[in-house]
C-alpha cells in the first residue's frame, strides 16, 4: 500500500534542492554510505575483530585468504547500499572516475563534474570520520601492540583502514600500482556500462545497484592485493585526507613508507581516471557500437552469420 512521506522541510524551501545541489547532496550521502560501510569493514579486518579478542592474537590480520573475503565482500555491500541511496537523485556515481565516464560517453553534463567530485570528495571525508569516531580505541590499541616503524604512533596497517597502498613486490616503484588502477577501472566502468545498458541484457527490477556490487567484489577477489583496488578517486583522497589530518602524515600525504614506496597519494587518482575512459570506450567500441548497428538493422542475424538473411524476392 502506498503511503504519502511529507517532507520534513516545507516544499518552498526545498525548491533550491531540486536541481544539482540536491544531486550533490545525494552524491554527498550516498559516498558517506560507501565509505563508512567499506572502511568499516576494513577497520573491523584490521583492528576490532584482533583487538576483541576475535582472532588468534591483538595483532594478528588475514591469518587465511579468506579473511580477504570479509573485505571484499564489505565493500561490495558498501556499494550495493550507497548506490541504492543516492541513485534516484543523482545516479549515484559516487566515484568521480564515473561522474567522468559519463560526461565522456554518457552526456552527463560537463558544468556538473566539478560539484559531484567536490561532494563525493567530502562524502568520503565524512565517511572516514565516523569510522575513527566509532573505531578510534580499536585502532590505537591495534597501533599500541604492534612494534615496527610508526608515525606519530601510528601505523601504516592503521592507515589502510581508510586509504590504499602498493603491494611490496612493486619495489617501490610506480607503473605496476598505476597499470593495476587503470586495468581495475576500466573493468568496473565497462560492466557498469553493459549493467545499465538497456540495449543489451539490462537488469531487471532495480538490481543493478547488486549486479555492481558484484561487479566490485569481483575486481577486489582478481586483483585488490596489487594495490588494495580503490578504483575511486574520493574513496582514496577523503580518507586520505582525513587520516593526513588526524597524524598519520608522510603515511598519507605524500603517501610513503621508507625503504618501500613514496609519493604514492595521486596513482589512485590518476589511474581511475584514466582507467575509467579507457573502460567505457572499450565497452562502447566492442559492444555498444555492435547494438547500434543491430538497432538500425532493425533485424537480427541468425547465429555465426554477420548479416540477416534475405529472402530471394527481397
Amino acid at each position: 500500500m502506498a503511503v504519502e512521506i511529507p517532507s520534513l522541510i516545507k516544499p518552498s524551501r526545498l525548491r533550491s534542492r531540486g536541481g544539482l545541489l540536491g544531486e550533490c547532496v545525494a552524491e554527498f550521502l550516498g559516498t558517506f554510505v560507501l565509505i563508512s560501510f567499506g572502511c568499516g569493514v576494513v577497520a573491523m579486518a584490521v583492528a576490532a575483530l584482533p583487538g576483541s579478542g576475535r582472532a588468534a592474537t591483538p595483532t594478528t590480520i588475514f591469518l587465511a585468504a579468506g579473511d580477504w573475503l570479509l573485505i571484499t565482500w564489505g565493500w561490495a555491500f558498501a556499494v550495493v547500499f550507497g548506490v541504492y541511496v543516492a541513485g534516484g537523485v543523482s545516479g549515484a556515481h559516487i566515484n568521480p572516475a564515473v561522474t567522468l565516464a559519463m560526461a565522456v560517453r554518457r552526456g552527463f553534463p560537463w558544468l556538473k563534474v566539478l560539484p559531484y567530485w567536490f561532494a563525493q570528495i567530502v562524502g568520503a571525508f565524512a565517511g572516514a570520520a565516523l569510522v575513527y569516531l566509532v573505531y578510534h580505541q580499536a585502532i590505537n590499541a591495534f597501533d599500541a601492540a604492534v612494534p615496527g616503524p610508526k608515525v606519530n604512533g601510528h601505523t601504516n596497517a592503521t592507515f589502510s583502514i581508510f586509504a590504499t597502498f602498493p603491494a611490496a613486490y612493486f619495489h617501490g616503484g610506480i607503473w605496476g600500482p598505476l597499470i593495476d588502477q587503470i586495468v581495475g577501472t576500466a573493468f568496473l566502468l565497462m560492466l557498469i556500462a553493459a549493467v545499465l545498458d538497456l540495449r543489451n541484457q539490462a537488469v531487471k527490477a532495480n538490481l543493478a545497484p547488486l549486479i555492481v556490487g558484484f561487479v566490485v567484489a569481483a575486481i577486489g577477489m582478481s586483483y585488490g592485493a596489487n594495490a588494495g583496488y580503490a578504483i575511486n578517486p574520493a574513496r582514496d583522497f577523503g580518507p586520505r585526507l582525513f587520516t593526513w589530518a588526524l597524524g598519520w602524515d608522510s603515511l598519507a600525504f605524500p603517501g610513503t613508507v621508507a625503504g618501500s614506496y613514496s609519493g604514492y597519494w595521486w596513482i589512485p587518482i590518476v589511474g581511475p581516471l584514466v582507467g575509467a575512459v579507457v573502460g567505457i570506450l572499450i565497452y562502447d567500441l566492442f559492444i555498444g557500437d555492435v547494438l547500434v548497428v543491430r538497432a538500425e538493422m532493425a533485424e537480427l542475424p541468425e547465429p555465426g552469420r554477420s548479416r540477416p538473411v534475405l529472402e530471394e524476392d527481397e
